[in-house]
């Protein structure tokens, strides 16, 4: 196994780039003074945030939680308190040769999870140009090694012609995929399952962008999930694992909407949500579709749930132990991802508050039983094949 490991080509599917400061008051037209998302200290909570207006955003350091001292919901206060990998390019890949990982595939923290509050600017041209100067940051970002630093598209959600104007442009720069909210009717627009939004499937269909889903990306109101006298760590926790299972719902929707029957070479990603509960999730789709009578109602609709999901739909793990070895087991390696979250709180990065390990000495250390035709297949196979690497 060692040996083995060592020869793949690791594709780490799910990585952030925590903001700078100045990434939008650099590229963004001034002419909106501090509407601009910018970075101010705030008295009244005690750190540095992200601003827009008055509107305060999340935390700069938020994000950034690698090796910190403290465990989270605690973070860096300032931006120069943070670890330079989890915004420094070059330092990153030099990380990355260090833990044996080939490639990372690229998510924002603002662009999605402040969504809501980007969508509240009351002006549409701004929302426009903060959505398109975060995927020219992310372009640039990656053009230090384009084959291993992989960008995904934030889009204008909320303007459909935008949206697709955008995946065509991000198309153009190179970027390997598109990040879509999980709940579009949280914002007030049409819900997932809409035909709504069939043109933007079929633009990223065409263009051979798989969507993905990231925890988070809809509704943030678990964040306040639990009484404040159950403590900031539990409710923190609880908020966690809470994100992870709602992709269940992402994914019943895009198999029972027929989102998969009519676009059958689009894939999907489910990012940040593990995948031990997958195989409950597909035996209870599969039992409520039969027991529901889907096939009488919808007789074009050629496949079981599972068996859509195993023809375009993936989930990626990071921690998990046991129930990843479950869930490999009964779904098979051909839908299964790995990612390490970098430099998130959950992420596979020892410190002083974590009790993770580096993403190579876990693999090592839990991962020794996998054959290495299905180890292959989940750590660089199927994601070189979605996001178009040799």
């Amino acid at each position: 196994m060692t040996a083995t490991l060592a020869d793949i080509p690791i594709i780490d599917v799910d990585t952030h780039v925590v903001e700078p400061p100045d990434l939008w008051t650099s590229r963004v037209s001034s002419k909106w003074g501090d509407l601009v998302p910018n970075v101010r200290w705030d008295e009244t909570v005690g750190y540095e945030a992200w601003f827009t207006g008055d509107q305060r955003l999340s935390a700069v350091g938020a994000p950034a939680m690698a090796g910190w001292h403290e465990h989270p919901p605690y973070h860096p206060r300032k931006w120069e308190d943070t670890d330079p990998v989890s915004w420094d390019a070059v330092r990153r890949l030099r990380q990355m040769d260090d833990y044996g990982i080939r490639s990372q595939v690229l998510y924002p923290n603002v662009a999605v999870f402040d969504a809501k509050s980007l969508l509240a600017m009351q002006d549409r041209e701004l929302r426009l140009a903060c959505v398109q100067a975060y995927n020219d940051f992310q372009t640039d970002w990656s053009g230090v090694a384009p084959d291993r630093l992989l960008p995904m598209s934030s889009l204008p959600f909320w303007d459909l012609p935008a949206t697709l104007a955008e995946i065509e442009r991000c198309a153009s720069m190179g970027h390997r995929g598109i990040v879509f909210t999980q709940d579009p009717g949280y914002f007030g627009l049409p819900q997932l399952t809409d035909r709504h939004w069939d043109p933007m499937w079929a633009s990223a269909q065409e263009k051979r962008m798989p969507v993905n889903f990231h925890i988070a990306s809809g509704a943030v109101d678990l964040n306040t999930l639990g009484a404040s006298e159950n403590g900031a760590h539990a409710n923190y926790a609880m908020m966690g694992v809470s994100y992870f299972v709602s992709n269940a719902k992402t994914i019943s929707q895009i198999i029972c909407g027929g989102i998969c029957h009519r676009f059958p070479e689009l894939n999907f990603v489910s990012v940040e949500s593990g995948i031990g509960w997958i195989p409950f999730a597909l035996e209870g789709l599969d039992w409520q579709w039969k027991n529901c009578g889907v096939p009488e109602e919808h007789p074009e609709y050629d496949l079981l749930p599972s068996e859509y999901f195993r023809r375009q739909i993936y989930g990626c793990f990071w921690f998990e132990r046991d129930s990843a070895h479950s869930a490999i087991a009964q779904i098979g390696a051909d839908n299964v991802l790995y990612e390490t979250d970098f430099p998130h709180p959950t992420s596979m990065s020892p410190g002083p508050a974590s009790t993770a390990q580096r993403p190579d000495d876990f693999l090592r250390a839990n991962f020794l039983d996998v054959d290495e035709v299905s180890l292959r297949k989940i750590l660089h196979d199927n994601a070189a094949r979605i996001y178009h690497l040799d």
